[in-house]
């Protein structure tokens, strides 16, 4: 018999790890943090590392959908006020700038939206909602098939994808608007 590839092993072991941690997510966490896409004036996105790449993944498709987006910590930004959003995504929950970013958006009276590995971090006491995407898995499988954040970070993108589809449902719109919403210079 042929040895499994680690490759295949690898995307076999993640799809069925992410249906898990992806299947917590309830319609009721998806229609909150709906309504306050709606109810917001302007949207900031937050993450370090990785999750800083997935959160701004999820910011050019706000952009695509109309949404004023801005990319904390970008050149390009603006004020956080009362009656923005700001979402961060954060595998940990702990990282120092994550928690700041959040304590000061709590200050300012914003809403707070967080994607977190971990239920009870100190972000989450910030929120007004969170997303857990609990990856944390002890296998020892896991250290070699989807090594440090990989299924948090994946959940995360997977879901914040799924997130834009349903604002694109709620507001109307379709690929070809967004598409007249992407950038033309790249």
């Amino acid at each position: 018999m042929k040895k499994k590839e680690m490759y295949k092993e690898s995307l076999d072991y993640i799809q069925f790890k992410l249906q898990g941690i992806l299947g917590n997510v309830t319609s009721n966490d998806i229609d909150n943090v709906s309504t306050l896409f709606f109810e917001a004036h302007r949207i900031f996105v937050y993450g370090a590392g990785r999750s800083g790449h997935v959160a701004k993944a999820f910011a050019i498709r706000l952009v695509h959908l109309g949404f004023q987006t801005f990319v904390i910590g970008e050149t390009i930004g603006a004020p956080v006020k009362k009656d923005d959003m700001v979402f961060i995504v954060t595998g940990s929950g702990e990282t120092i700038p994550s928690v700041m970013t959040a304590e000061i958006a709590r200050n300012i009276g914003a809403k707070l939206v967080v994607v977190t590995g971990e239920k009870d971090s100190r972000i989450t006491k910030f929120a007004d909602i969170s997303i857990v995407l609990s990856a944390g898995c002890k296998e020892k499988e896991r250290k070699q098939l989807a090594p440090l954040g990989t299924l948090f970070e994946a959940s995360a993108w997977i879901l914040l994808d799924s997130i834009i589809a349903e604002l694109m449902k709620n507001k109307g719109e379709t690929e070809e608007s967004m598409q007249s919403r992407h950038a033309t210079l790249e």
